[in-house]
This record gives structure tokens, sequence and C-alpha cells, in this order.
């Protein structure tokens, strides 16, 4: 792990240990969403008019600091479900990307596609909490945890009628880390270590990935070119955060991305 990742464990760490003392895991399956039925993330991304677009909510990043600090959560996921995104994603650490489980809970109590909680996980308590406040799916990093680790909390998150998503960035952690579990690998084009973006590298893992597994590309997805190549080479769907949440109306720029998406496709054909 990177110094920054190794940062973000270290705070998670007790970040969590101390939200279990204010709220106890009994007490997280008393809340409305634990009851919820949930959406499968997997079947929305295999629908054949699907944008694949799993348009994300984060205010800030590590590496950029803050790129749209005042969203209101509640209004992006309006306007994200309004331009056909196919599932929304919100990263709940605070901390380090000013996020959090409120955000996802506004932005859950307005449509009704797929969501995704980002977060760095670590304990089983994180996946209830994720189940409390009405997620479908939720992320596990490679690059976070020992495999075995990372197997109990898919299974254990399985058993919540949760889908995991397994987030990797190379070969090595795909091997490492994939198990029965798992219903969706990300490949992070993201390297986690430095931060540099390399869209190729999707392209490059695609056949390393099992053909039943659904295959979602992370990071540096800029244009609909990048969606429509991305899409040819097996993926079905397409994480994206930044490129909206820069912008003044998030929602509007996802909105008009998707309609570009479109014509493209269809000129593809």
């Amino acid at each position: 792990m990177t110094n920054i990742l190794e940062e973000i464990i270290a705070h998670k760490r007790k970040e969590v240990a101390a939200q279990q003392e204010q709220v106890s895991i009994k007490a997280l399956e008393q809340e409305e969403g634990f009851e919820k039925a949930t959406r499968s993330l997997c079947s929305h991304l295999q629908l054949p008019h699907a944008s694949g677009i799993i348009a994300e909510f984060k205010r800030k990043s590590p590496s950029k600091g803050f790129f749209n600090q005042n969203a209101v959560a509640r209004e992006v996921a309006e306007m994200y479900a309004y331009a056909n995104a196919t599932a929304i994603s919100v990263l709940t650490d605070q901390q380090f990307f000013g996020g959090s489980t409120d955000d996802f809970k506004q932005a859950r109590a307005v449509q009704e596609c797929p969501m995704l909680r980002k977060e760095f996980i670590i304990e089983e308590y994180q996946i209830v909490e994720a189940k409390a406040i009405g997620a479908d799916a939720i992320l596990l990093i490679a690059a976070c945890l020992p495999a075995d680790k990372l197997k109990t909390l898919a299974r254990f998150a399985q058993s919540l009628h949760l889908e995991v998503l397994l987030e990797v960035h190379s070969e090595q952690e795909l091997e490492g880390s994939l198990n029965e579990y798992v219903d969706l690998v990300g490949v992070n084009n993201r390297d986690l270590t430095t931060f540099k973006v390399d869209l190729q590298h999707s392209l490059k893992m695609v056949d390393q990935i099992p053909k039943e597994i659904v295959k979602i590309s992370e990071s540096g997805i800029k244009t609909p070119e990048d969606v429509v190549s991305l899409r040819q080479a097996g993926y079905k769907g397409f994480l994206m955060g930044e490129i909206f949440m820069k912008e003044p109306a998030p929602g509007q720029a996802c909105k008009a991305f998707i309609n570009q998406l479109q014509i493209t496709h269809k000129a593809e054909k």
C-alpha cells in the first residue's frame, strides 16, 4: 500500500472503532433501510439499453482536494437518475473524500436505481452500516485487504443480500482476491500508489477476468469514445465521478455525456 492508502486505512480503523462505540450493530439492524429489498447492480448493468454509467457523488480526493465542496447529494442524485445513469455511487469517507453516510441516505431517498456504497471497508460493521443506509452493493478493495479477510467480508455481504464489487489494479491482485462471493470486478485505472491514471489498464486486464463476471472500468474515463471502446472490450459498467462533480451542475454534465454517448454508440455500429 502507498503512504496515502496506509494513512486512509489507519484512520479508518480508528474511525470504525469509534463508530461502533456510538452506534451498535444491533441499532443498525433496527434502521429502516436494513429490511428493504436490494436492487441488483449486476442485472441493471446488463439490461439491453443500459447506459452502463455508474455516476459517482464525491466532493474531493486526496490528490486534488475539493472540486465541489457544496454539492447537495439529494439534488445531484436526482439529476443523475434523470440523466439515465444506470447506477449511483456515493463516496462516504469523510476524512479524505469529504463524504458521509448522510450523503448516501439523501441520495437513496430520491431515486430507485441500484446504489453502491463507495468506502474503504475493513470490517463487517461497515457492511451492516451499508445495508442500514440502503446500499445495494459494496466495494471491497484488494489493495486494502488480505485475501482471506476479503473473502470473509464478501461472504458476509452476500448474506445480507448485498452485491460485492471487487476492485483490483493488477493481475496479481485479481488472482489473489477473486472468490466465489464476488459479483462484479472493477479495474481501477488509477494506481493507488501513485494516483497516475491510464485507461489502457482496463483494456489490458479484461481478458484476465472470468467471462461470467460483470466487469466495471473505474477512473480516467473522459469521453463517450472511451466508454464505447471499453464496452466493445467487454465492460458493462463505467464508474465516473470527477468528470461530473467538477462541474457546477454535475447532473447536467452527466446527462450531456450520456446523450453524447448514445449518439457515439449509434455512429460506431
